[in-house]
């Protein structure tokens, strides 16, 4: 008996121009009726999307891939987990070397060096469009380490960015520091159609921050059992919470990497209600 449905965002409830299937919305609203805990997991920041969780009406979040959980009922926080100056400056550093853009997250901004470029600009053209219901700033500075140190900002995650090969850079950290990294590719089919460009990007968190450590927190908090749990996604993010979790589901437009784990592979891609077609296979109404 499923008790809690986790669903990443984009991709997954969210189609790649940002239109939302209907029957996404009815399947969130019947899980609710039958007392069901419904838990956006997101790579995103909850300053990002705040004004956006009403929309999806659920019981929690799990956000910035998992350093940070909130009761969406209450507000209350529920975990939460920041990168260290030396992680930071580390991976900023490392990032100079080579060039490669970069910027982060904190509570109320998002930090840019230089320029807006990669998913901080898809962040941007998106609160433009007023998709993201959201006073998150956004700031561009000339020295992120600067502009930390004066600021003493707390830092949810780093994005470091590029249209290349970003590997060797991620060994090149992993080396240095014990942080949690994920890797984001955004080409072919996965093209960025907001800001219309193709890259690829790290994903940097505090060790063991991933969605799958935060969702079997958020279950001991609320007394679930992994098996009493569906966890559904499209991305690479998604992995570990959709192979370990007890009904674990890609949608029909995720990563073959995603699908070789999944336990089910919806028939319907996120813009014909892949998340929907999940819901109402697994859990009777």
């Amino acid at each position: 008996m499923i008790k809690l449905v986790a669903s990443d965002l984009d991709g997954t409830i969210i189609g790649r121009d940002n239109t939302i299937f209907e029957n996404n919305l009815k399947a969130i609203n019947d899980i609710n009726n039958k007392n069901i805990d419904f838990v956006i997991c997101t790579g995103k920041t909850y300053p990002i999307i705040k004004g956006m969780c009403n929309k999806f009406n659920a019981s929690y979040g799990i956000f910035g891939n998992g350093n940070q959980i909130i009761n969406l009922k209450t507000g209350e926080e529920i975990y939460k987990k920041l990168l260290t100056n030396s992680e930071i400056n580390s991976c900023i550093d490392i990032a100079r070397t080579h060039n490669l853009h970069v910027h982060i997250y904190t509570d109320n901004e998002i930090i840019s060096e230089k320029e807006l470029k990669y998913m901080d600009l898809r962040n941007y053209k998106l609160q433009q469009e007023k998709f993201y219901d959201t006073s998150l700033g956004i700031t561009i500075v000339n020295d992120i380490k600067q502009y930390l140190s004066f600021n003493k900002a707390n830092v949810c995650k780093l994005i470091i960015s590029s249209e290349s090969d970003l590997s060797n850079v991620k060994d090149e950290i992993l080396d240095k520091e014990d942080i949690s990294i994920t890797t984001i590719k955004k080409y072919g089919d996965y093209k960025d159609k907001v800001i219309n460009k193709e890259y690829e990007y790290l994903d940097i968190t505090p060790k063991n921050i991933n969605k799958n450590t935060a969702l079997k927190i958020l279950g001991n908090y609320l007394k679930v059992n992994n098996n009493e749990i569906m966890a559904i996604g499209d991305n690479l993010n998604d992995l570990d919470m959709v192979k370990n979790s007890g009904l674990g589901v890609a949608v029909a437009n995720a990563y073959d990497e995603l699908k070789q784990v999944a336990k089910y592979t919806t028939k319907n891609p996120v813009e014909t209600g892949g998340f929907a077609e999940a819901v109402y296979k697994f859990i009777e109404f």
